[in-house]
């Protein structure tokens, strides 16, 4: 799934004035750069970054839904805590490689997931940035979090 990325001048429309944002950058975005506490803080500022604030976030929104929008596949392993996570037989699952090699991301840091009772979990939106960046060897995410 890992394609090469796009030049800059890709997402810059007239002459500059316009910076078109995926969806999947958004909720990156929101979700690391805590933009919503920015957007709700900052609301009624300016009219037209409230606008593009709000663009984002809905953007963030409905590619969150077209990525959580699946019930989790079925397992006779814990459930995750919540539908939005997934555990590492079904990301394993997902990416067509074993549970270890899931876990061996995880450990390296490539796939961020939380340790909940001796077993990790998977957001389905950090699964869907790897999937994006096709990291199947190196470490470039950030390291896994324990909880």
């Amino acid at each position: 799934m890992s394609r090469e990325p796009r030049p800059i001048e890709h997402y810059l429309h007239g002459d500059g004035h316009v910076v078109i944002v995926p969806a999947r950058v958004a909720a990156w975005l929101e979700r690391r750069a805590n933009l919503n506490a920015l957007r709700i803080s900052n609301r009624g500022l300016d009219p037209e970054v409230d606008a593009v604030l709000g663009a984002l976030h809905l953007g963030a929104l409905v590619w969150r839904n077209s990525v959580d929008g699946t019930a989790p596949a079925e397992s006779a392993e814990p459930q995750a805590p919540c539908p939005q996570w997934l555990s590492t037989i079904q990301v394993a699952d997902r990416l067509g490689i074993t549970d270890r090699a899931v876990r061996k991301a995880i450990d390296r840091g490539a796939i961020p997931a939380e340790n909940i009772e001796g077993r990790w979990f998977i957001n389905r939106e950090d699964l869907a940035h790897y999937q994006t960046r096709g990291d199947t060897h190196g470490n470039h995410g950030r390291s896994a979090r324990a909880s």
